[in-house]
Parts: structure tokens; C-alpha cells; sequence
């Protein structure tokens, strides 16, 4: 079990190299860093990464560099042994591996192989129609020969590296200032998911980078950041978009269920079995299943799950013989995992089979600037939904709404703004407005003090006195409010509107 442990942590260890290198904007550090990962998995010594441009000649490579080869050995890759090695390569769109080129039949009687004397190599393409470039590496730590898990180490990095050169090239022409959502590799569809901010732009970027790969993804986050959304969007961009996106809230289902409703049962296997039923697992088929509130599984069915995830087997309840799926597993929790391990309430050895590429939503309160994008959106939706007159926020409220404070996050933001659209046209108002987003505000001079208090209602209290008294004491100056309550001045500025603050 430890070694199987390991093996998954150095697994998960690579994955998410792989995803900090996506986010890497500088061509010259990003290249430099993906060698050494190549160097690091296989053990070489000695390496050299080339990325070509389609529209120039394969002799000029855009990009070259490499690792513990000085500049004879780098001219030896590049002019006369190697080439045989990497045309060879380029050519088939396969991986090369020879433990002795000099007695590789392959390239043994090249002059060039000859004069050089070099031994170990491994040679992998970038890329395939074209061939993006190529990653040589050389010196094995056993002088001798490469290791299978070696040259599958390079394989799938050379795999999983196509994509990040393509990402990193498309964000070259950014410059500061612009939107962040350029950032995500085009073609990456994310249809629901409303917002701009870099936070957003951060996590869709990635979700861009694993959705095509055939990876289970465990998400984390908050409750009500969007998790289940996002889980669709990697769905709909991934080469399973044709087939079934199927949920399941596992915290929803009593323990004595779960089983039956995630596997299926034959008839007659418990008490409830009156006639056989096909369980999630099956309805998902080719496409993906998504395990919300994974953490809510029992003991027993997390082990039923490892199983899955491992040899994509399991067994339907009253089945003497395993069935097969064909399915992505994409799970999502907003506890944390480590502490549950700790506590002996989840399984180590399938965190690690989930963990692989993780995704973490933000807060609410780390995309802020999409609050008033997202009020808009949800006033909107509920119009439609409820087939309710269209009506507007005013600044007023979307003010109000980027002041407040959001422990639900997006779902608590759209079911406040649902409320107050359907108490707004209860009033025949002509725009949703404060009131109707917070009622308790109505009530907030009364004198009378049995009335209870929400926190949240506390905390805005709280605020408004606060800010309130900064900035007498400051004599309205702005920046020096904002220099000690510790908030961007634009921030002190939308608080102020919202509060309905005046100097007086």
C-alpha cells in the first residue's frame, strides 16, 4: 500500500507542476521549468528541449534550450548525432529509447553516431499533426538503460505538453491591463459560469487544461461557489461531451441507498429490491459522473469507489461477477479531505486516486469584482424562471450587494436577488431595490431591541459604524480611511454609497 501511495503522490506531484506551469506567461521560464520536470521524472542527466514553429523550416527551431549539456554537446544534439535521433522521432511520432545508440542497429552505422560515442538516449515528440517539437534527454543515473516507467514518464509528459505550449503561445500578445478571461485557451466553452475576474480566469484556465484528458478531477471549495457548474463545463469540453453528464449528490442519499443508487442492484439483493435497477454508474456510460459532496460516502462505499477508479470494475448489489464502466469520475467536496484522512473518515488511498489534477472554486469574497456581473445575471434568470416582469436592479442595490458579505457565496448571492425580485413585483416596483434584497434593513433604526439580529446584519451594522467613524476622524479624507481600515480606496468609495453615507 505505500509503495501504491507513493507512486500516486509522485503522480499527483507531476499533475500539479504540469497545472503551475498552464499558468506561466514568460515562454523562456516556462521551457526551462518543463525540462527540469523531464529531467527530475526519468532521472537523465543531461537534456535538451526544442519547440518548433509550423510555419517555419523544422531546421529553425522558435525555441531551444538545455540541461547540463554545455555548448559543445548542445551543437553535437543539434547538428550531427542527434538528428538522426529526433528525425527519427519527429518522423514516427513515436518515442525513441536506445540504451546504447552506438549498438542500436537504428543508428549505429551513422558517421556522426560513431564519432560520438553517445549511449543512453530517449527521444520523445511534442505534439502530433504537426509535431510541435521534441524532448531529448541522455545520461541515465544507471549509465545503462531506461526503466519502462521511464519512458513512460516522458511520454506522458511529451502527451500533456502539447496543450501547455499552445496555451502559453495563444497568451503571448497579453499585456496588462486586459481582460483575464483572455487567458483561456480558445475554444473552451464555460457557458453559466459568469464573471471576469482574475480568480475565475485562474480556475477556468486550468479546468481548459484537464478537460480533454482522460483524469478523474476532485474539486474543492466553499459550498455555493459553483463546483456542480464547472463540473459540466469540463463535461461539455471533454471528448465525453456526447454522452450523459450524470449527478449525484452523495450527502442527499440515505447510507442504506447510496450503494443501490450508485451501482444498481438486482432484484431481490436487499429489502427495498423489488425489481432490478440500473444504478448511476451504468446510466454514465461514456461520459462522466459527477460525485458531489464526496466526503458524505461511507466507509464501504468509498472502498466500492476505490475500486471503480482503479480497474474501472465494480459489482451491482446481489451480482456474483464484476461489471465494466467506461466513465470519468469527476468528484467534489467542500471539507477538508486531509483533515478527514487524519480522522480516519476517508480513505487515503482514494484521495490520492482522485487528486490528481485538483480544482479549488474560489469565494465569493476572492472574485468581488463579479458581484455586480453576477446580480445582473441572477435578476435575469429569475425573471425567466418565474415568468416574472423583467426588472432592473438599481445602483442603488447593486451597490448594496457588492458591500455585503457572502458566507454562501454565489448560490446565497442568486437566491437573495431571486427574493427580492419576486418581493419587488409583489410591490409593482419599477426596479429591484434595497429593500427588497434586504428587508431587515426596514427595521434597522428601531428602538425596540427584542427584535433579533441576524450576523450578517451585525456585521453590516458593524461596518457602516466603523467607516462611519474613520472617516470623521480622518475629516472625509478617503485615502487615509483606506490606509487604516486597511481597504482599497475604491472599496472605501463603493462602502460609502452603500451605506448611504454623507459628511454632515
Amino acid at each position: 500500500m505505500r509503495d501504491e501511495l507513493e507512486q500516486l503522490r509522485i503522480e499527483t506531484d507531476f499533475y500539479r507542476r504540469l497545472l503551475d506551469l498552464s499558468t506561466e506567461h514568460d515562454v523562456e521560464r516556462f521551457l526551462r521549468e518543463a525540462l527540469v520536470l523531464a529531467l527530475e521524472l526519468t532521472g537523465a542527466t543531461r537534456g535538451y528541449l526544442e519547440l518548433n514553429d509550423p510555419s517555419r523550416p523544422a531546421s529553425e527551431p522558435r525555441w531551444a534550450l538545455s540541461q547540463g549539456c554545455d555548448r559543445a554537446q548542445v551543437e553535437g544534439i543539434r547538428l550531427t548525432l542527434s538528428r538522426g535521433i529526433i528525425a527519427e522521432a519527429m518522423a514516427t511520432q513515436t518515442t525513441v529509447a536506445t540504451s546504447s545508440a552506438l549498438l542500436d542497429p537504428r543508428f549505429g552505422g551513422r558517421e556522426s553516431v560513431r564519432g560520438s560515442g553517445i549511449e543512453a538516449v530517449l527521444c520523445a515528440p511534442i505534439g502530433r499533426d504537426p509535431v510541435r517539437g521534441v524532448i531529448y534527454l541522455a545520461g541515465a543515473t544507471r549509465g545503462e538503460s531506461w526503466l519502462p516507467e521511464e519512458r513512460s514518464w516522458v511520454e506522458l509528459f511529451a502527451r500533456h505538453f502539447a496543450p501547455l505550449v499552445d496555451s502559453i503561445l495563444e497568451r503571448q500578445p497579453r499585456r496588462s491591463g486586459e481582460d483575464p478571461m483572455k487567458a483561456i485557451p480558445p475554444g473552451f466553452g464555460y457557458e453559466g459560469i459568469v464573471g471576469h475576474s482574475a480568480a475565475l480566469a485562474r480556475v477556468l484556465q486550468q479546468a481548459a487544461l484537464l478537460a480533454p484528458l482522460e483524469l478523474p478531477v476532485l474539486m474543492t471549495g466553499d459550498s455555493g461557489t459553483g463546483k456542480s457548474q464547472l463540473a459540466a463545463a469540463i463535461h461539455r469540453n471533454s471528448p465525453r461531451r456526447a454522452r450523459l453528464f450524470v449527478e449525484v449528490n452523495c450527502g442527499a442519499l440515505p447510507e442504506e441507498l447510496i450503494e443501490s443508487e450508485l451501482f444498481g442492484a438486482k432484484e431481490g439483493a436487499h429489502s427495498t429490491a423489488r425489481r432490478a435497477r440500473a444504478g448511476r454508474v451504468a446510466e454514465a456510460e461514456g461520459g462522466t459522473l459527477f460525485l458531489d459532496e464526496i466526503a458524505e460516502l461511507s466507509p464501504r462505499s468509498q472502498a466500492k469507489l476505490l475500486q471503480l477508479v482503479q480497474t474501472g470494475t465494480y459489482y451491482v448489489l446481489g451480482a456474483a461477477e464484476p461489471s465494466h464502466a467506461d466513465i470519468r469520475i469527476i468528484a467534489a467536496t467542500n471539507i477538508d479531505l486531509t483533515r478527514a484522512i487524519a480522522e480516519k473518515r476517508f480513505r487515503e488511498d482514494l484521495y490520492y486516486r482522485l487528486c490528481v489534477l485538483p480544482l479549488r472554486m474560489p469565494s465569493l469574497a476572492e472574485r468581488a469584482s463579479d458581484v455586480a456581473e453576477l446580480s445582473h445575471h441572477f435578476a435575469a434568470q429569475a425573471s425567466q424562471t418565474h415568468r416574472l416582469p423583467r426588472l432592473e436592479l438599481s445602483p442603488r442595490a447593486v451597490r448594496a450587494l457588492e458591500a455585503a458579505e457572502w458566507p454562501g457565496n454565489v448560490r446565497q448571492l442568486a437566491h437573495t436577488i431571486e427574493a427580492g425580485a419576486i418581493r419587488a413585483t409583489g410591490e409593482r416596483a419599477a426596479r429591484i431595490d434595497v429593500g427588497h434584497l434586504f428587508p431587515e434593513r426596514a427595521h434597522a433604526n428601531d428602538d425596540s431591541a427584542s427584535e433579533p439580529v441576524t450576523f450578517q446584519e451585525a456585521t453590516r451594522r458593524f461596518q457602516r459604524e466603523l467607516l462611519e467613524k474613520t472617516l470623521v476622524e480622518t475629516e472625509w479624507n478617503v485615502s487615509e480611511a483606506a490606509r487604516r481600515l486597511d481597504l482599497a480606496r475604491s472599496h472605501v468609495y463603493t462602502l460609502i454609497s452603500a451605506f448611504d453615507l454623507m459628511r454632515k
